[in-house]
């Protein structure tokens, strides 16, 4: 009874968070020179720049992008463009800050041809993209806690016992 309980929970968080992101996603590709800002949501995006950094076996054009909010910096942000040594293609490494109610995401373009340091900027506000997660993950606990029910497993098999005992009489 209770995992079935936590199960439909599941089901509703999961249908709230689909409904949300779709319904009330933002997604804005700009044109960020360096001071530039947008603002999306109540954040304002702030581009700062970009440098080159060196990973292991890539490297990459790291973007800076702080973000604030009502006036106060919240956070920076830093996607990457990265090339890898082995295939030479460029990768998009995006920077995706989690939360409860809204997911930050920021993802660099391509720089833009003949600016001093300009960029084409992917930034996304989707609110409850968690919830999606959150949903599945109590669907399968629910799953879980239904399938160890003695309840269940004692009815399967007194309906086998009973099914021996309607086939002996044939």
């Amino acid at each position: 009874m209770a995992g079935m309980m936590i199960a439909h929970l599941g089901v509703a968080a999961f249908i709230i968070g689909v409904t949300m992101v779709k319904g009330h996603e933002v997604e804005r590709d700009v044109k960020m020179d360096i001071g530039d800002s947008t603002e999306i949501r109540g954040y304002t995006f702030t581009f700062k720049g970009v440098r080159e950094v060196q990973g292991p076996n890539y490297v990459a054009a790291e973007g800076l992008i702080a973000v604030s909010r009502d006036g106060q910096h919240y956070l920076d942000m830093k996607p990457q463009k990265r090339v890898y040594r082995v295939q030479q293609n460029p990768m998009t490494e995006a920077d995706i800050r989690p939360g409860l109610t809204r997911d930050l995401y920021i993802s660099l373009g391509e720089p833009v041809a003949g600016s001093n340091g300009a960029w084409i900027v992917r930034v996304y506000v989707k609110p409850f993209v968690q919830w999606i997660w959150g949903g599945c993950v109590l669907m399968s606990l629910g799953g879980l806690l239904a399938a160890s029910d003695r309840r269940y497993r004692a009815k399967v098999k007194s309906e086998a016992a009973a099914t021996v005992a309607v086939g002996a009489k044939a």
